[in-house]
């Protein structure tokens, strides 16, 4: 077998490289100035008693996490409770007798429903910071579209219901129904051009059809949903009997719509705005770290003010030309210093090519921090990172900011090929300085349900590798990032070697 796939013996560090600094060297420099505490690499080991993120004060931090949980869950569940009451009260059940003006009374209530989830949706995905911290994005991004599916279908059940009631009382065929009332109900026009744009981003948010589109049209594409359910107010305002002959129902409408706007123009717009504004940042340098992957250093004011945590990522916008609007997600690389922020990516899109490409000066506006794969998810004296591809780059960030004395911590750093490893001198000086255990994987995948690299052995399951690698994996918390698929095996062979799935922590950003 290859000696580049073949598995290191269980828990021996690669050594540190003796040979002169190559890979990295600028990034390296730059860190050292004295402007910087410190630089990559060269965290200090924090003792056992004093560090924040030991097991002790994780399991409060865990605990207090499920109790905001639950708080954020009990309203979003209270809100259909209230839109079920407020259809009751107004006359809602007694229509079910009123022979076809049942369908009508079901399709006044699904259109209820299908506003009261749209704005829940907003809600969710309006970046508000401890909503974020709580779920994390990943989780926020399923309740998401499990959200927009439930209330794309209740929307459609109202057309259907209340087309249908209309045209069987009127005498007219479903087609002329709809026609008729474009021009006959008052904001009916406007909202059937919402409906459109809803439909539209419900068939571009089918995975088949995600495939096939660049992250940043996506995105672009995906806008279009609030301007689809601005469309939608009008409709409800004028037309709703719950706005027109019950105040409780306006009162508690108006809230919620108000609470989504403001929840969109505070978090979205207005904080992401003040905070690219007074951290003033710029690019400080483009540093070549492997073939396709670069890291960018960036300087900014008063960093420390930023609540941003290794683990985390943030939306960035380069202010470098044409296309700038486009926001990309990249996670820092590196802990954040008083006055300097690291990224790195790897080229695969457009969005990411351009960096590459960036001049030291460029304004950079940013969004977040964003995302919970940080330290305060610890539970265990022992740590485990594992990392596939440009997914190291969270990982290097946590190995710097983790207290962890010498021996408790191990990287399994998964690579396609050898030469495509990046930070490798920044992780031998990890191992030197603060015990870092780390194993390179390197080859092609044995098998596509497998994370290990082919050649590996196959005698062996993918979780008795990992508890080759790793003997006491059960008893460590574990952090993933890599790609979705790869991840999915890493939690089954880890659940099957024995470790809770509280101790998994991991993000999935496939979009």
């Amino acid at each position: 077998m290859p000696e580049s796939n073949r598995l290191p013996p269980p828990d021996r560090p690669v050594q540190p490289d003796s040979s002169p600094r190559r890979r990295g060297h600028s990034a390296t420099a730059v860190a050292a100035e004295p402007s910087s505490p410190s630089r990559p690499g060269t965290a200090v080991d924090t003792p056992r008693d004093t560090a924040p993120g030991w097991p002790g004060g994780t399991r409060r931090t865990a605990r207090r996490q499920r109790t905001v949980c639950d708080l954020l869950g009990a309203p979003a569940i209270a809100s259909v409770v209230v839109v079920v009451a407020l259809w009751a009260y107004n006359q809602g059940i007694q229509s079910l007798s009123l022979g076809l003006a049942g369908s009508d009374s079901f399709g006044r209530l699904a259109g209820l429903l299908a506003s009261d989830l749209m704005l829940l949706q907003v809600l969710l995905m309006a970046r508000i910071p401890w909503v974020e911290r709580a779920w994390g994005h990943d989780v926020l991004a399923r309740r998401h579209r499990l959200l927009g599916m439930a209330s794309f279908w209740f929307m459609m059940a109202h057309v259907v219901l209340i087309t249908v009631e209309y045209a069987q009382h009127d005498g007219l065929s479903i087609l002329a129904q709809l026609w008729q009332f474009q021009f006959d109900q008052r904001g009916v026009l406007v909202a059937t051009v919402g409906t459109v744009l809803l439909i539209m981003v419900v068939g571009l948010s089918i995975r088949a059809a995600r495939r096939r589109l660049r992250y940043e049209s996506w995105h672009l594409l995906h806008l279009y949903t609030y301007l689809g359910m601005g469309l939608a107010l009008p409709h409800q305002v004028f037309a709703g009997s719950e706005f027109n002959n019950s105040l409780p129902a306006r009162i508690y409408w108006w809230t919620l719509y108000g609470a989504a706007l403001a929840a969109v123009l505070v978090f979205r717009l207005g904080l992401p705005g003040w905070r690219s504004a007074y951290h003033r940042l710029r690019v400080l340098a483009v540093v070549p770290e492997a073939p396709g992957v670069v890291s960018v250093l960036i300087r900014g004011h008063r960093l420390d003010r930023l609540p941003a945590r290794a683990g985390q990522f943030f939306l960035w916008r380069f202010l470098d030309g044409p296309g700038w609007t486009r926001a990309n997600p990249y996670s820092l690389s590196a802990q954040p210093s008083r006055d300097q922020l690291r990224l790195t990516v790897q080229a695969v899109g457009d969005g990411s090519n351009r960096v590459s490409r960036l001049k030291p000066g460029t304004r950079v506006l940013i969004e977040g921090p964003y995302g919970a794969l940080t330290s305060e998810r610890r539970r265990n004296r022992r740590v485990l990172l594992i990392a596939a591809g440009v997914g190291i780059t969270p990982m290097r960030a946590l190995l710097e900011e983790l207290p962890y004395h010498h021996g408790e911590a191990t990287l399994l750093y998964r690579v396609t090929k050898p030469d495509g490893a990046v930070f490798t001198d920044e992780l031998a000086d990890l191992t030197a300085s603060r015990g870092v255990r780390v194993h390179y994987l390197a080859g092609p995948r044995r098998r596509a349900a497998s994370w290990l690299p082919a050649g590996s052995g196959a005698e062996l399951t993918d979780a008795e590798h990992l508890k080759r690698l790793v003997p006491d994996v059960a008893d460590r918390d574990i952090w993933l990032c890599g790609p979705s698929p790869w991840m999915a095996a890493v939690r089954a062979a880890a659940r099957e070697a024995g470790v809770p799935a509280e101790h998994l922590h991991s993000e999935d950003f496939a979009w």
